[in-house]
Formats: C-alpha cells, structure tokens, sequence
C-alpha cells in the first residue's frame, strides 16, 4: 500500500502559492491540505501548480467561528463544501460541528454533509477535533454508534488533551476510531495539549510511542482492507501551537523542521511491520 505523506498550509499562509507548493514538491511530499477560498482566479492557480508538481489536493472544510445558530451555520458548510468539492480534490477533511451544539443538531449536520458527498461523489471525512462534534472519546463514540458509515480523519491528540491523558480506559472507542479512519493528522499530543514542543525529545517517548501504536493499527487496517493508498498528514502546526518563550514570543522548535522529521519517521515506521 502506497502511503500520501502530505504537508499543510497551516504555517505557510505567509508565502506565495508557487514558493509554498515548490517548497512542498522539493521536500518530496505527495500532496498539500488547505482551505480554499472563493476566488475563481486563486483556484485557477492552485490548480494549475498541483497539476504542473504532481501534487494532490485534500481540501479541508473549515469555518471561521461565528456567534450564528445551527441552521446558518449548516448553510455555511454546505456552501463551502460545495465549493470544495468541485475542485475534486482527493477527499475533504472537515471540522465538522460544534462541542456546543446538541446530539441531534450534530446529527443534521452530519447527515447534510454525507447528502453533498453523495451529490458530488466527493469523499468527506470528519477530523477528530476539540470544539468540534468529534471532540472527545465519549462524543465520539455516540456518532459512531448513529451512523455506522461514518469516516473520521484520525487526529487523536485532541482526545488526549481533552481526557488528559493517553487515552487509557478509552480503548473501546479508540478501536470503533481506527476502524473508521481514513485520513491520519499525524501530531502528538499529550496529557496537557495538542502538541508537543518536539516529537523527538525525550520526555516525551511515551506519547510518540502511544500515537505510532494507533496508527500503526490503521494502517494495518487499511491494508487488510484491501486499500491501496492511505494519506497522513504531518500536521505540528505554527506558534501558538507550536509552544513560545515568554515575552518575547520565540518558537522553541522549527515547525517545517519538526515536520521532516515527522515525514521520515512516518515513511519508516509506517512502512514497517505491525
């Protein structure tokens, strides 16, 4: 099974389309993920750049937040993700819902998301995030239970920031999880947040250790399966994600250094024996 190691454009925002998808081209990745705006004339480029490297495209559904009830909020997402699909990217990755809103106003927007998907033909997988419908184990595990088909793109340091811890005793929902996983955001988290200052200290074997174990199991899943891709995206993102000194602001790693070495480590474990 060919593994999509894919970089993001969080972080990158600051740059030019072609310097960003000619750095992400040069550094031997398979594809970018990022939201898309309405602009015919940037979409045009875009396209045109990710056909001239080779590259793919995993359009990812995020919504600016809003004071704004469910019915325009499900208006929204259903305008941007019309909008992303017709770009007929690989899949969408979709920051589905609110932690705030209801089981069933969840569910409706699940359900509206899944009518585009099958309107387009266009896959759409929902990212395991905090404030999101999919924020936590417990959440989680009532939408699988719903909806038996649902697809998640697999970011589990959320769930270990929010259970503050490396998800022991959450094993039943983790393995419902891995089964449904069609997308990997591969950070590591940890008992006290998202992200760790860096995947390769030390102090944190433990954690990096836990992540490569789930993983390891989708992909193993996806090959049993009989998939013949899978994509992970190497996703440490910038400050204030990335941790910061005091006072003065400074970064204490280097986001696209971290994230090469992610994308080596993912290459050699992934490709590994389970």
């Amino acid at each position: 099974m060919k593994l999509n190691i894919i970089y993001p454009i969080w972080g990158s925002e600051h740059l030019s389309l072609e310097t960003f998808i000619g750095k992400v081209k040069e550094a031997g990745y398979d594809g970018i993920e990022m939201n898309v705006p309405f602009d015919n004339q940037y979409t045009n480029r875009l396209q045109k750049l990710l056909d001239e490297k080779g590259l793919l495209l995993i359009a990812e559904q995020w919504l600016a937040p809003q004071n704004e009830s469910v019915d325009d909020y499900i208006f929204r997402m259903m305008e941007y993700l019309y909008h992303l699909a017709s770009l007929r990217p690989l899949f969408i990755n979709s920051h589905t819902g609110k932690d705030f809103f209801t089981f069933e106003e969840n569910c409706r927007i699940f359900e509206i998301s899944k009518r585009v998907s099958d309107e387009t033909g266009v896959k759409v997988v929902h990212e395991t995030h905090r404030g999101r419908a999919l924020f936590s184990t417990f959440s989680s595990g009532l939408f699988f239970e719903r909806y038996p088909d649902l697809r998640i793109n697999a970011d589990f340091s959320h769930w270990c920031c929010v259970a503050e811890s490396l998800l022991e005793g959450h094993e039943d929902v983790l393995n419902m999880a891995i089964k449904r996983a069609d997308y990997i955001h591969a950070r590591i988290g940890f008992e006290q947040g998202p992200q760790v200052n860096h995947p390769k200290a030390s102090e944190h074997e433990k954690a990096l250790k836990s992540h490569l174990t789930w993983w390891k199991r989708i992909i193993l899943n996806a090959r049993q399966s009989g998939q013949n891709t899978f994509s992970i995206c190497t996703e440490f993102g910038p400050e204030p994600y990335l941790q910061t000194l005091p006072f003065t602001g400074k970064p204490v790693a280097d986001q696209w250094a971290i994230n090469q070495f992610m994308k080596e480590l993912l290459i050699k474990e992934m490709n590994s024996k389970v």
